[in-house]
């Protein structure tokens, strides 16, 4: 089918408009008008009615905007078992990972109930799963080992050190050092979703987080070794402690505790060959089948029947107390201490949150408030801080459990809260003789997601070669400086490439695609073809002042015009001609005055008027109006350039009259006649006796780099097509200004194309805009703009251009 058939053609007619013109038509607004003045907005901000009242209190509780509509009969049977299923994950991964954290297991516990319930009331995504998480475990653990190490509990003996440790002193310690860091965190969420800071997020791309999961994974196998193997390493703390505490634990494993490896081999096999029976399975099952619970539910009865840890020495979870406990202050003096690290925890727990609350929000068709997430994340982290809970954010495997079993709203989360509360007050007792290892085992085992990410490298390398080297840079930083500061190094390394792919960007010389109004790249483009005598330049980037002189050098290097030299050459070269002019005066008057004498002296001898001039032709050549001249000086005079102004007779001496004088510019006097008669023609002479002043002047105004003869170009016309620019500063608008100034003295004008309306009102606070630029600079497209130099300027040097009757888009001039 005929492309022509198939797309159809159309026909517009209309004037070229500028952004003038553009204005008039659209009638647009005032910057006042868009724009309410800072007192209006504080006046609007301090204003309390009842409707802006209702919406900030149910933006704030969101609870009370859903729970009334809630219906039972449709939600409550599948919010309750999805909660159950949640519910019951909870259980193994809240101990697992409260030993991520280097914390008793019962406090994970805790953190699977308190921030559930806070963010049933604030959150706004119906399907995430709020409480413990692998990375946050491993970022709350590196800051509880860092401030309460084991060598500073360990038992005093006389003289001799034992190698016993405090337990209950250090793991009061690094409750309160926990407990401080999530409140701090938490505050810090909240304070952040206040100020609508919720963007903050997008800032860690998604290589960017993948890379930091993977990478904290590896920290977490390395934080369970010694549970799986039965060993105490030294703990180590800051950058390269992966690699320190790694090479601890190899020095370690020839006194592996035998009996702990059998029990983690033989838990993390039945744990493999479980999951992937569930995963094949999972089509046929309306709930998954809850193999962490059943292996730790296993595990303790056969370490209670096996006395595993009175026979064999293998370690087990120990004492865990019953009932709540009491909240209590954080301790405000280590905030000092974990501010960073607070920072850190608040920044990776909220990117996690808002990524997986999105997914699901675009999947099931609701808003999730970006902000509002973070104040309710922040909520459940400083309220849950309190209850000695460590930092939370949702769980990508307890979310996908809770979606995929027919979760509804929050009221899932509740369901689950509930769960964690009866294991707590009645269960908790029973777990007592759980193994240690077989919670590091299910630990590792759930990472094996994370470690499928490295498959990014092979995709990424495919895709993108500058998302490749972010996932990089952010897994070797995280491997070797440690969570925090390889966080901070991956945003900021993650940032200068924004920076510099802004900074370099592709730089193009449009060309028209034939028969529209389209312009492309000349160079990646075959059929795109040139417009004659314009130069279209356009920039992949906005122009700020990263790249505006980087900018200017590539528009010198497109247009082939290094305008800066070509300015200086002009420069030099018109001081030279004003210096030849002042020389050639000097001269003319000098030669008159001897001419006056000359005629006075003649008429006093003779009694009638007579010119004094050279007796023959070779006056001419020899001494060029003044004698005095010798022949080497006027050789160089007149190989030096051909803009001089010359003093010549157009008449020849007469006995009864004098001659005529007349000056011209450029040339060499040994030109034809018919070269002066061109000048001539231009009006460009005047007689000795009008003032030569006015003359030279007009002569320095037509000087130009063509009749200097240094460069020849055939452009008269640049439209820089700022279609891409969503602002400009004060750098690129100065940057601009220069080049309307520079190539306007080459005779070059300069237009701008597809400038944006927040540009234009830039362009008018700065005062961009002058009596030499006009709004008649700025077009609406770039096709107005080559409308308008062709019929314009390019009647003058090319033919003039007219629009193909076939363009899908005519316009009319």
């Amino acid at each position: 089918m005929d492309s022509a058939r198939r797309f159809g053609k159309y026909r517009v007619e209309r004037e070229v408009l500028d952004e003038q013109r553009l204005e008039e038509i659209t009638e647009r607004k005032a910057y006042s008008d868009i724009h309410r003045s800072p007192t209006e907005q504080l006046r609007d901000s301090l204003r309390c009615t009842l409707p802006k009242l209702k919406r900030g209190v149910m933006s704030s509780l969101p609870v009370l905007y859903w729970l009334p509509k809630y219906s039972i009969w449709d939600y409550g049977m599948p919010d309750l078992v999805s909660g159950i299923s949640v519910g019951i994950m909870h259980l193994p991964q809240g101990m697992a990972y409260a030993l991520l954290a280097s914390l008793p297991p019962v406090f994970g516990l805790y953190t699977s109930l308190y921030p559930a319930l806070i963010y049933f009331f604030f959150g706004t995504s119906r399907h995430i799963s709020i409480g413990t998480f692998t990375v946050l475990s491993i970022m709350v653990g590196s800051v509880t080992e860092r401030l309460a190490p084991d060598v500073d509990f360990l038992i005093m003996n006389g003289t001799n050190i034992t190698a016993e440790v405090d337990i209950a002193a250090r793991d009061s310690l690094r409750v309160q050092v926990a407990a401080a860091t999530t409140v701090l965190g938490g505050l810090i969420q909240v304070l952040l979703g206040v100020v609508k800071f919720g963007f903050v997020g997008t800032y860690l791309s998604e290589p960017l987080v993948r890379a930091y999961t993977t990478a904290a994974a590896a920290h977490a196998v390395v934080a369970q070794l010694k549970y799986i193997f039965g060993v105490s390493p030294t703990r180590f703390s800051g950058p390269l402690s992966l690699v320190y505490t790694l090479k601890d634990i190899c020095s370690l494993l020839p006194h592996t505790h035998l009996p702990t490896l059998v029990v983690s081999a033989v838990t993390m096999a039945l744990l493999v060959a479980a999951k992937e029976l569930n995963s094949f399975l999972s089509p046929k099952l309306p709930v998954p089948i809850p193999v962490e619970l059943i292996t730790i539910v296993a595990g303790t009865l056969v370490s209670s029947y096996a006395h595993l840890n009175s026979d064999y020495t293998v370690s087990v979870v120990g004492e865990i107390p019953s009932g709540l406990s009491s909240p209590c202050v954080p301790d405000v003096s280590l905030f000092g201490e974990v501010i960073g690290d607070a920072f850190a925890l608040a920044i990776v727990g909220y990117a996690i949150s808002i990524s997986l609350g999105k997914t699901f929000a675009i999947k099931h068709g609701y808003n999730v408030d970006s902000n509002q997430e973070l104040v309710a994340l922040g909520l459940s982290n400083a309220v849950g801080g309190f209850f000695q809970c460590f930092s939370v954010c949702p769980s990508m495997s307890r979310s996908l459990i809770q979606e995929s079993t027919g979760g509804k709203t929050q009221m899932a989360g509740v369901a689950s809260a509930l769960i964690v509360l009866v294991t707590i007050l009645k269960l908790g007792t029973l777990f007592q003789e759980l193994p240690k290892a077989i919670l590091a085992s299910i630990v590792f085992v759930n990472l094996k997601g994370m470690f499928k990410q490295y498959a990014d490298i092979v995709t990424l390398w495919r895709r993108s070669k500058i998302d490749l080297v972010v996932w990089l840079v952010t897994w070797v930083s995280t491997m070797l400086l440690n969570l925090d500061l390889g966080l901070a190094a991956s945003i900021i390394f993650a940032l200068f490439t924004v920076i510099f792919r802004t900074q370099m960007p592709a730089y193009s010389v449009l060309g028209n695609v034939p028969g529209t109004e389209l312009y492309v790249d000349l160079e990646t483009h075959r059929q795109a073809r040139e417009i004659p005598g314009v130069t279209i330049f356009r920039s992949s980037a906005t122009v700020y002042f990263a790249n505006a002189d980087l900018y200017l050098e590539a528009l010198k290097k497109k247009s082939g015009l290094d305008i800066s030299k070509m300015i200086i050459y002009k420069r030099r070269q018109e001081a030279k001609q004003r210096r030849r002019e002042r020389r050639a005066e000097r001269r003319a008057k000098r030669q008159a005055k001897k001419e006056r004498r000359a005629q006075k002296a003649a008429e006093q001898l003779f009694g009638s008027p007579v010119v004094s001039v050279a007796e023959d032709v070779d006056f001419w050549g020899d001494t060029c109006i003044d004698g005095t001249v010798s022949e080497e000086e006027d050789q160089a005079w007149t190989e030096r350039e051909n803009g001089t102004v010359f003093v010549i007779p157009t008449t020849p001496r007469t006995p009864d009259g004098p001659s005529r004088w007349e000056y011209l510019k450029g040339g060499d006097p040994d030109c034809t006649s018919l070269e002066w008669m061109s000048e001539l023609q231009d009006g460009d002479t005047t007689t000795l006796g009008s003032s030569s002043e006015d003359t030279l002047s007009r002569d320095l105004e037509r000087v130009s780099l063509g009749s200097l003869g240094k460069w020849t170009w055939d452009i008269h016309s640049i439209i820089l097509d700022l279609s891409t620019a969503n602002f400009i500063d004060i750098v690129a608008i100065k940057m601009m200004k220069n080049v309307f100034q520079d190539f306007s003295e080459i005779d070059v004008d300069i237009y701008m194309a597809g400038c944006q309306a927040s540009v234009v009102e830039q362009l008018e606070r700065s005062e961009f805009f002058s009596d030499s630029i006009t709004k008649r600079h700025l077009f609406a497209s770039v096709h107005d703009a080559v409308l308008y130099c062709l019929n314009h300027r390019g009647a003058t040097s090319f033919p003039r251009y007219e629009p193909s009757l076939d363009m899908h888009s005519s316009t009319k001039f």
